[in-house]
């Protein structure tokens, strides 16, 4: 590589990104200094980082709504993280935001969640009563600022402030803003609220294609919903002669289209009627600037209500996440009172920092089928 690409490409993103999104050369702190790389911007490294730890693996074996490999189609924590972050870029390119910074907070902003998925969380909040709680989002920071440890002269990945901001704010229905050193009352940079709703658009469209094909939900039964009427319009007029099954494939990509589609005709516009004219102008608006408008946002929610009550609170669901949650009590509950079986990386932590975090930095970081096993081995 030639000397000065980076620079190069540093100055062809000054020249194409909007004045309200961020240059790699602006935010780029990091805790500990490092001298720049001859080709990879700031933000590049930083995806990097993300991509290679091993947090980022283990997301191949985590819940995103069905048991991970049981059936080899449906999502994991893994294959959603990287539909978000492809969401996230071809947003970011339509808008000419930061596709780097959106890249990296992408891949990062699940890294926290513990085995079996949101209901895994819940059960080690209930456990961390008492002693700081558990969030996953707070998790993820504390994942990439302290428990990654590939480098000998600092803990953690040494990520820019840029990115550690974006994750410490990350906000969707599901997942609120959790900081001690970010402003959390400020608005996240735009790169951050674009990857907050191409999480929200990419989990939309996959939970709704892997409950289709589950065989939990039916077409029939998503008739009545906005969302689903549409993107089923959308499909037919496609392709009106498509079998069934690639009709209904084709609609649950056309719900994350019509999503999109909205994201790009509106941002500009929000963007100007704020009067924001850099990042922290961003930050200071009080409100959202990459969102859904108000149609589609009703629609949405109610889509998102139609699964909460037919696939993710489903009966096979239901029976799976709570004794998932009763082997989580267990294992951390033997754990807290024999913190021998802890591995050595852990036990030495003990002392100088609270058992009870220890142990949930241990447990949190487990996949679903290493916790099962592990339980089983200590005969729980």
């Amino acid at each position: 590589m030639s000397t000065g690409q980076r620079e190069a490409y540093e100055a062809h993103q000054r020249a194409w990104l909007i004045p309200q999104a961020i240059f790699d050369d602006a935010p780029s702190r990091r805790a500990h200094e490092e001298p720049s790389h001859p080709y990879r911007t700031a933000f590049q490294r930083d995806r990097d980082r993300i991509m290679h730890c091993s947090a980022f693996r283990r997301l191949d074996f985590k819940t995103q709504v069905f048991v991970p490999h049981i059936h080899d189609h449906f999502r994991t924590r893994l294959t959603h993280t990287l539909e978000v972050a492809q969401v996230g870029r071809a947003l970011g390119r339509a808008l000419r935001l930061n596709e780097d910074l959106i890249e990296a907070v992408a891949l990062a902003h699940d890294l926290g969640h513990p085995p079996f998925g949101h209901c895994g969380e819940s059960v080690l909040d209930e456990m961390m009563q008492g002693h700081g709680g558990f969030e996953h989002n707070r998790q993820s920071l504390r994942i990439v600022d302290y428990l990654e440890h590939p480098y000998p002269a600092f803990r953690g990945l040494n990520l820019t402030r840029a990115v550690r901001e974006c994750l410490a704010k990350h906000e969707t229905h599901y997942d609120h803003p959790v900081s001690d050193e970010f402003d959390t009352s400020q608005c996240a940079p735009l790169e951050g609220q674009l990857v907050d709703l191409a999480d929200e658009i990419a989990y939309t469209s996959a939970d709704l294609d892997d409950a289709l094909a589950s065989g939990w939900i039916t077409t029939d039964d998503l008739s009545e919903l906005a969302m689903w009427t549409r993107a089923v319009d959308i499909a037919e007029a496609d392709a009106p002669d498509a079998r069934a099954i690639h009709k209904r494939i084709r609609a649950c990509k056309a719900v994350m289209a019509i999503l999109v589609d909205d994201v790009v005709a509106r941002t500009d516009a929000q963007i100007t009627a704020s009067g924001a004219s850099d990042v922290d102008d961003v930050r200071r608006a009080g409100t959202k600037l990459i969102a859904l408008n108000d149609d589609l946002r009703r629609d949405i929610n109610e889509l998102h209500a139609f699964l909460m009550e037919r696939v993710y609170t489903h009966p096979e669901n239901r029976k799976h996440q709570l004794a998932s949650q009763e082997l989580l009590r267990k294992l951390f509950t033997h754990l807290v009172s024999n913190p021998d079986a802890l591995p050595a990386r852990y036990t030495k932590r003990i002392g100088t920092e609270d058992l009870h975090r220890v142990v949930c930095d241990y447990v949190s970081g487990m996949t679903d089928r290493f916790c099962r096993e592990h339980t089983a081995e200590l005969g729980l």
